[in-house]
């Protein structure tokens, strides 16, 4: 089982500028970027044609370290001084059901864990403590 914590910047449109500002600044190498035009359409959400360049996910590597980032979805709302989460990556199923559950515990669930296009099961829960940590679950190959 694996089983990663990683730095998760939600950007307010601005993630591509902030993605190339650190690559420079820390030495970073882009590993994975992908837009919102990009990504699979979802009616039950749709997307504004002005939101397609953003950034849905993206990661650069860091020396040892993997930081991730994503333009905020058009609609959510954005704070500076909030945007940092925590992305808590594992491979085991039940291992991300289990840490859900026990981080949701007084905290405040911002989208269930489901399955996503991207991930077998994937949700975002702010703690009791008004940390908000993204489970994502790596898919079985």
């Amino acid at each position: 089982m694996t089983l990663r914590l990683n730095p998760y910047l939600m950007m307010n449109g601005n993630a591509k500028e902030a993605i190339e500002f650190y690559e420079k600044a820390l030495g970073g190498k882009v590993l994975f970027s992908q837009t919102f035009g990009e990504m699979p359409e979802n009616p039950d959400y749709p997307l504004p044609p002005d939101a397609k360049q953003l950034v849905a996910h993206a990661t650069i590597k860091v020396g040892e370290t993997e930081l991730m980032f994503s333009d905020t979805f058009p609609g959510q709302s954005h704070q500076s001084g909030n945007q940092v989460t925590i992305c808590i990556s594992t491979n085991d199923l039940e291992k991300s059901k289990q840490i859900y559950e026990s981080l949701q515990q007084d905290g405040q669930v911002n989208m269930p864990l489901q399955e996503t296009h991207f991930s077998p099961a994937y949700g975002i829960v702010t703690d009791k403590f008004g940390v908000t940590f993204q489970i994502y679950t790596e898919s079985q190959k």
